[in-house]
C-alpha cells in the first residue's frame, strides 16, 4: 500500500519546508522508492497565477499547464517525481469544486459543511497520487500551525490516517528553534507551543526537524523530545545553510532520517547512493573561474519572483565549474541612471520574463548595450519581447516600435496578442500555457545546444512575435532559431554574429537541474566564461549591490 508523509510548519513561515520536502524526495528516490510530491496551499486563489510576485514570487508553471507554487520548482529540481495539477491545490480550488458539486446536485439536499465535505475533497486530492506503482506521497501543508486558514488541511491529515491505517502514514514537523544572542541559549518552548497545537488537533508529529542557526545540543533535544512526546532520535537538527542549499539532504543523512522514515513506514528500500550529489557539491566548493550575471527584471529586489531563474544560472555554474555572481538589477534603475554606469563590468546579460510596461524601456536599454559591446545575452519570454523591439528601433530603423501590450497605437507593432487571446476576458488559467513543441532551426546556436531539432517546453504568455515583420528582421541580420511545428509562432531568435545572443518565448528555467544544466542557460554562462577569460585581467569589477545565489538561500528570514 501506498505510504503518506505530511509536512506541516510551525511557529513562523519561511523556514523552508519545501525544500525538506523536496530533499526527502530526493533520498528516498536514491534509496529505489518511487515518490510522489504535493502542496496544499491554505489561500482562497484557486491558483497564484493571478497573484503578484512580490506577494507570491514566482508562479511556477508544469509540462499540463497548471500554474502552481513556486515549492513545486523544488520538487522538480530535487526529485524525478511526475508533476501534474494534482500535484498543487489551493483553498480557491477545494471550495470551487465542492461548490460545483453543490450546483449539481451531488450531496442530495445535504447541508454542505467544512466537515466532512470540504475535508473528504481534500482527502480525495491526496489519495489521487496513490497509484499502484507509488510507493510514498509526500504532502507538505502550506502555511503554519495556528493559521485559520490550515485548519480544514490539518483536520484532513488527521482524518487521512484514520481512513488508510496509522502504519501508513508519517507525520513531520518543521519547526523553529531561535537562538536568543541576549541570552546566550537556544529556546525550545515555540517548538513545544507549535507541537502543542498540533496535539490539540489531534495530530501527533513522528519526527520533529529542528531549524537552527546553531547546533542542538542532546540536552536540547531530550527537552524537545520529553516535552513533545517525540523519540529522542526523532528530533532531526536542519541548521542553517551557509554555502548551498543543495547540502539540505546530506545534513538530513547526517542525521539518518531517510533510515528512521523507512523503519517507521516498513519500506523495502535499497542503500543510499549519493554520489551525484557529492560531486555538484564538490564542483560547486571548487570552481575554476569567477563570473558576474546581471539578471535585468522589472521584480529584481524580490529573491523569489525568479528563483527558478536564480537557480538555472547556478546549475550552469556547477556545469562550467564557474562560480556565479548575480547582480539583481531594478530594470527601472538602468533608465534613471544609464546602462554604462549599471552594466559595466558584467559578464553576461540575463533579462527574464514579466507582465506589463513599467521597467521595459529599461530591458531595452539592457539588451542594446549586450548587443553592440558583444556581451552574452540570454533573453526569456519578455525579454525576447523586449529584444525584438530594441532590434526593431535600432538596427530595422523601425523607430516606433513596441508590443501592443505597452502601447496599442504603436506604429509598428512587433509584438502582438496572440490570436487565441483576443476574445479572452478571464485572467487566470487562460494564457498560452504549459508544455508545447517548437522546431530548431538546423545549424543555430539554439539548436546546437539542445543538439535536437524539437524541443518541449513550457510557457506562460498572451504576446507574440509579429509575423508581419519576420521577412525584414532576417533581412537585417536576425536568424528566427525556433517555432511552432506548424511555423506560425516563433520560439527562438538569435544573431549569428555575436557571441551569444539568444531569447525564447518560453521558460527553460522550469527544466533546469542541479544534476543536468538546462542546455541553453549551459550556453549562456559558457559563452560569459569565455568572455571572461577574454577580458584584461585588470577591469574594474561591477558593484553587485543585490548580489543572489542559490548557495546563501537556506536561511532563515
Amino acid at each position: 500500500m501506498t505510504k503518506h508523509i505530511f509536512v506541516t510548519g510551525g511557529v513562523v513561515s519561511s523556514l523552508g519546508k519545501g525544500l525538506t520536502s523536496a530533499s526527502i524526495g530526493m533520498l528516498l528516490e536514491q534509496r529505489g522508492l518511487t515518490v510522489r510530491m504535493q502542496k496544499l496551499d491554505p489561500y482562497i486563489n484557486v491558483d497564484p497565477g493571478t497573484m503578484s510576485p512580490y506577494q507570491h514570487g514566482e508562479v511556477y508553471v508544469l509540462d499540463d499547464g497548471s500554474e502552481t507554487d513556486l515549492d513545486l520548482g523544488h520538487y522538480e529540481r530535487f526529485t524525478n517525481s511526475v508533476l501534474t495539477r494534482d500535484a498543487n491545490y489551493t483553498t480557491g480550488q477545494i471550495y470551487l469544486k465542492v461548490i460545483e458539486k453543490e450546483r449539481r446536485g451531488e450531496f442530495l439536499g445535504k447541508t454542505v459543511q467544512v466537515i466532512p465535505h470540504i475535508t473528504n475533497e481534500i482527502k480525495d486530492c491526496i489519495s489521487r497520487l496513490a497509484t499502484d506503482d507509488v510507493d510514498v506521497v509526500i504532502t507538505e501543508i502550506g502555511g503554519t500551525v495556528g493559521d485559520i486558514e490550515s485548519q480544514p488541511f490539518l483536520e484532513a491529515i488527521r482524518q487521512f490516517a484514520l481512513d488508510v491505517g496509522k502504519e501508513n502514514c508519517l507525520y513531520i514537523h518543521l519547526t523553529l528553534v531561535p537562538y536568543l544572542k541576549a541570552a546566550g541559549e537556544l529556546k525550545t518552548k515555540p517548538t513545544q507551543h507549535s507541537v502543542g497545537l498540533l496535539r490539540q488537533i489531534g495530530i501527533q508529529p513522528d519526527i520533529l526537524i529542528c531549524r537552527t542557526e546553531r547546533s542542538i545540543s542532546d540536552e536540547d533535544r531530550q527537552k524537545i523530545a520529553l516535552f513533545c512526546n517525540t523519540p529522542f532520535e526523532a528530533v532531526i537538527e536542519e541548521r542553517d545553510k551557509d554555502f548551498s542549499i543543495y547540502e539540505v539532504p546530506l545534513s538530513l543523512v547526517d542525521h539518518q532520517l531517510d533510515d528512521l522514515i523507512v523503519r517507521r513506514l516498513n519500506l523495502s528500500a535499497k542503500e543510499l547512493n549519493l554520489d551525484n550529489w557529492h560531486d555538484l557539491l564538490h564542483r560547486l566548493r571548487n570552481p575554476e573561474c569567477e563570473i558576474n550575471i546581471a539578471v535585468v527584471g522589472k521584480y529584481a529586489e524580490h529573491r523569489d519572483a525568479y528563483k527558478s531563474i536564480y537557480e538555472a544560472i547556478d546549475h550552469a555554474g556547477i556545469c562550467n565549474r564557474a562560480q556565479i555572481r548575480v547582480g539583481r538589477i531594478q530594470s527601472e534603475e538602468i533608465s534613471r541612471e544609464g546602462p554604462e554606469r549599471i552594466l559595466s563590468g558584467y559578464d553576461g546579460i540575463l533579462v527574464p520574463g514579466g507582465f506589463g510596461e513599467r521597467g521595459t524601456e529599461g530591458k531595452v536599454e539592457a539588451i542594446r548595450w549586450a548587443r553592440e559591446r558583444g556581451i552574452p545575452f540570454f533573453g526569456i519570454c519578455l525579454g525576447l519581447q523586449c529584444a525584438v523591439i530594441e532590434f526593431a528601433r535600432n538596427v530595422a530603423n523601425l523607430k516606433d516600435s513596441n508590443s501592443t501590450e505597452f502601447d496599442k497605437d504603436t506604429q509598428h507593432p512587433v509584438i502582438c496578442l496572440l490570436d487565441e487571446q483576443k476574445n479572452i476576458t478571464d485572467m487566470g488559467g487562460t494564457m498560452r500555457l504549459g508544455a508545447q513543441m517548437a522546431t530548431l532551426t538546423p545549424g543555430s546556436k539554439v539548436q546546437n545546444a539542445y543538439e535536437a531539432t524539437t524541443v518541449s517546453e513550457r510557457h506562460r504568455h498572451r504576446y507574440e512575435f509579429n509575423n508581419v515583420y519576420r521577412q525584414q528582421f532576417e533581412a537585417h541580420g536576425m536568424t528566427i532559431a525556433g517555432t511552432s511545428p506548424d511555423g506560425a509562432l516563433v520560439e527562438a531568435i538569435e544573431l549569428v554574429d555575436h557571441p551569444w545572443f539568444v531569447a525564447v518565448q518560453y521558460h527553460p528555467e522550469f527544466q533546469s537541474k542541479p544534476t543536468k544544466a538546462h542546455p541553453l542557460f549551459d550556453g549562456f554562462v559558457a559563452a560569459a566564461v569565455e568572455r571572461r577569460n577574454k577580458r584584461d585581467t585588470n577591469v574594474v569589477e561591477p558593484h553587485i549591490a543585490n548580489e543572489t545565489s542559490t548557495t546563501d538561500e537556506f536561511s532563515i528570514e
